[in-house]
Formats: C-alpha cells, structure tokens, sequence
C-alpha cells in the first residue's frame, strides 16, 4: 500500500463515533490511519482500542488522509474493516479434530498481493487445507480484492492472522505437525513424505521465505523446474504443494 492507497473494495470507515462503534461492535478492523500530532482524549481513545483489538495502526500526515477520504469529514482517523473475521490458529486447529483428520495448514509468510493472497486461499480450500495463517505486517489482507479472487472461499476458509510466523511455526510443531517450507534450495518434493499432520510454508513473491522463517522448518521442498524461468508464482507454488498432501493423503 503506498500513500494510504486502497482497494476500492474495502469498508472504509471514517469519523471519530464510526470507529468508536465500529470497535464496539467487534469488527475486524485492519488497520487504522491516525493525523500525525492528533493527541486528544477521543483520538487516544480509539487509538487504545485498536492496539486491544490488535489492529495495525499507522500514523500519517494529514494530507495522507485527506487524499483517503471518500467523505470530507475523517476527522483525523480513517479506519479499514477486514471483508472477512478472522479465526485463530486454535479454531483451526479445531476444524481439523472436529473433522477426524490430521491438521493441515497454508501458511503464508508476507505474500504482499492480495489477488495471490486469494488465489492461495482458493487453492487450500479446494485441497481441502483446514486453514491458512497469514502475518499481520507486511502482508496483503483479506480485502475486497483477496475475497473476490478467492472466488468466495473466504467465506468458507479460517484465516488467521499472527504477530510472530516463526513463533506459531514452534508452536505448531509442538503439536506435533510436520513444517514443510517451499524453497528451490530444498529437497525435489517428490523426495518428501507429505503424509500426517503437515503445514506448508510459501514464501513472499520476489524474495520467497524468509531465512529466519526457512531455519524453523523441519523440511524444505523444492518444485522442479524443467524451463528457462526459475520459479513460479507463489499462489502456483502453493497449489502444487497442496496437491502433494493431497495424493499423499489419498495415498493412505
């Protein structure tokens, strides 16, 4: 996002009482704009509530705003509800049990497109992926462009949103679940066992997974490549991968 740039898509929510309710009524705001030196008691206030709800929060000049508002009236704030709630990393890990399968997760480390965000999301719902699990910065939302190139899984996928990849990699693994991490520098795929509880990692588009993220891995999987172009689009990538769980799993 440059310039406090949106998609159109979006639900912008502007004014001071807006985003006070808004807040009140527990919608999943991504993230909040703030005029830069705005100190008052109401200003801190909505300020305190989004740093509750874990909403980002971003503190501009008031020309940023000015050029983001669709109204004439934000008031100093502009806020950004999410097209979809979000889940927790528990709810599906929940899906899974209550579905008598072994957890199987996307998770995507800082993919910055929202229409690959969406393509992924689409790909693990079909696969049949329990969830997928997203960075709250420097990553796309699920926006109004992610859900409409999702072609509606959104709405029928848990997506959640963490502070720390690696920490919920650690987690995940303390749980018992298999972190496999796409990387050309890895093994060829079809070399690894795909069977169990397993969650994938697919890296952001131009620098891939990220190396601190790779060394929490238990495998790395590399795709073959047999052209002149090294690697693919990272929803490509992802969909492969998931189709590898997927023939491992009907595999017995």
């Amino acid at each position: 996002m440059k310039n406090g740039s949106r998609d159109a898509a979006d639900t912008q929510i502007e004014g001071r009482n807006n985003i006070k309710e808004a807040f009140r009524a527990q919608m999943t705001i991504d993230k909040l704009f703030v005029q830069d030196g705005l100190k008052d008691a109401p200003v801190r206030a909505i300020v305190s509530m989004a740093r509750k709800a874990g909403t980002i929060v971003n503190f501009v000049e008031k020309d940023v705003l000015e050029g983001m508002t669709k109204t004439g009236a934000h008031q100093g704030v502009i806020a950004y509800a999410s097209a979809v709630t979000y889940a927790s990393v528990e709810e599906i890990l929940s899906e899974a049990e209550a579905k008598g399968e072994d957890p199987f997760i996307l998770i995507l480390d800082e993919i910055e497109d929202p229409h690959n965000l969406g393509a992924c999301i689409r790909s693990a719902n079909v696969a049949g992926a329990h969830g997928v699990i997203i960075p709250k910065r420097h990553a796309a939302t699920v926006n109004g462009t992610a859900a409409k190139a999702s072609a509606g899984a959104v709405h029928h996928t848990k997506v959640a949103r963490v502070a720390n990849i690696t920490q919920t990699i650690e987690e995940l693994k303390a749980k018992g679940i298999w972190i496999i991490c796409a990387d050309m520098g890895g093994k060829p795929m079809y070399e690894l066992d795909f069977k169990g509880p397993v969650a994938l990692v697919i890296g952001n588009e131009g620098s891939g997974v990220r190396q601190l993220v790779r060394e929490h891995c238990d495998f790395i999987a590399s795709i073959p490549v047999r052209g002149e172009i090294e690697s693919l689009n990272a929803s490509v990538a992802a969909g492969i991968l998931l189709y590898e769980v997927v023939r491992a799993r009907c595999a017995g």
